[in-house]
């Protein structure tokens, strides 16, 4: 049979899904491996140093910068809080006095007979990592993080924004081409991962945020509608540390595009249950989907894990990732193993596929994905 390697987009009922969640710095690991954890449960801590605040002491006493330690009133390494006087001059036989106070709360770390400065640090910066996903830690990296484990449904969008959230997934349309607007949106919808079908409006995404929900997935967005949404124009680094309290995956892309029927379906499924979503997304090297992960009680058998996407088989379902067909679904017919010439002079391998309203195109084999099931 016909078979080339081309990547994968996971839609996918029930498999094994493996997170590892890593401290940015060596810290403390608050479980152990065999433990199960909730979504929400710190599994790892730190503390992030604070931000450092220099302070020209010197300057302000009026004195020489070598005379700055012997003017401290405070030691190095204690702490301080805003407006403490933290180092006295006296001048004219004591007459006279000149202080200076902290600008900040935080330690007092060092102070330079070259400068003059203080050098101040701001209290430091406690970083929780939680496990994102309900299920069994599975390898503990001492002092970093853990490995987590669980089985459920796994399904990955194309492009997001904003964080990890965890909520219940509420079902807001009933056909996966079907426009998400404001009249769409009623109700308290806190706590709420809200599905829509087709193209989700700029009204819409913002009403359902003033509502509440913690995500939003639906099949497109207008693409300049994602710099009204931010306030500015998103580079093409990594997303998911946007400033918006309400998360966003695209399943389809940009555009009027319709929710594949499969992801809907998926999604409707488990109407009502819990689950975790991130938006972040990273299209270069080393591939980050937005996803949504719905936990099952159900284990998934172990060869789902050890499963890779082998590539390109007669009959497969493949996304057209590149225009003018960006976003359609179609089935693979036809893997032509001589290379074609394209409009541009570039000679590659191509693939003939077969859409969702009957139309066969042929395109580079490099435009599209695989649907994996």
């Amino acid at each position: 049979m016909a078979h080339s390697y081309t990547p994968g987009l996971r839609v996918v009922r029930l498999t094994r899904i493996v997170k590892e969640r890593r401290l940015p710095m060596t810290g403390e690991v608050t479980v152990k491996e065999g433990d199960r954890v909730s979504a929400q449960q710190v599994v790892a801590c730190t503390d992030l140093p604070g931000n450092v605040h220099p302070l020209n002491c010197a300057g302000q006493l009026g004195i020489l910068p070598a005379d700055v330690e012997a003017a401290l009133i405070v030691k190095i390494g204690d702490k301080i809080t805003k407006g403490e006087t933290i180092a006295l001059s006296k001048s004219f036989f004591g007459l006279f006095k000149s202080t200076c106070a902290s600008p900040i709360d935080g330690v007092l770390e060092n102070a330079s007979p070259i400068t003059g400065q203080l050098i101040l640090r701001k209290p430091p910066i406690p970083v929780e990592v939680m496990a994102y996903i309900d299920g069994r830690v599975t390898k503990v990296f001492e002092n970093e993080g853990v490995e987590i484990e669980t089985s459920g449904a796994e399904i990955q969008g194309i492009f997001g924004i904003g964080g990890e959230r965890f909520g219940t997934i509420k079902m807001l349309v009933s056909s996966p081409d079907k426009v998400l607007d404001e009249d769409d949106i009623e109700g308290d919808l806190t706590g709420r991962i809200v599905i829509g079908g087709g193209r989700i409006t700029i009204g819409g995404f913002k009403k359902a945020m003033k509502a509440g929900a913690i995500a939003v997935v639906a099949g497109g967005l207008k693409n300049v509608h994602l710099k009204e949404l931010l306030g500015y124009e998103l580079g093409v680094a990594i997303t998911g540390h946007e400033d918006i309290s309400t998360t966003l995956v695209l399943t389809e892309g940009f555009g009027d595009i319709s929710m594949a029927h499969r992801t809907f379906d998926l999604l409707g499924e488990n109407d009502g249950r819990g689950a975790s979503v991130s938006g972040a997304t990273q299209i270069r090297a080393g591939v980050i989907r937005p996803e949504v992960i719905i936990p099952s009680e159900i284990e998934a058998p172990i060869m789902d894990a050890e499963k890779e996407v082998g590539g390109l088989e007669i009959g497969q379902q493949l996304r057209v990732i590149r225009q003018p067909n960006f976003g359609n679904i179609g089935s693979l017919v036809n893997l032509p193993a001589e290379l074609q010439e394209l409009e541009t002079g570039a000679k590659v391998r191509v693939l003939e596929l077969k859409l969702d309203n009957g139309e066969n195109i042929i395109l580079p084999r490099a435009n599209v994905e695989i649907i994996e099931e």
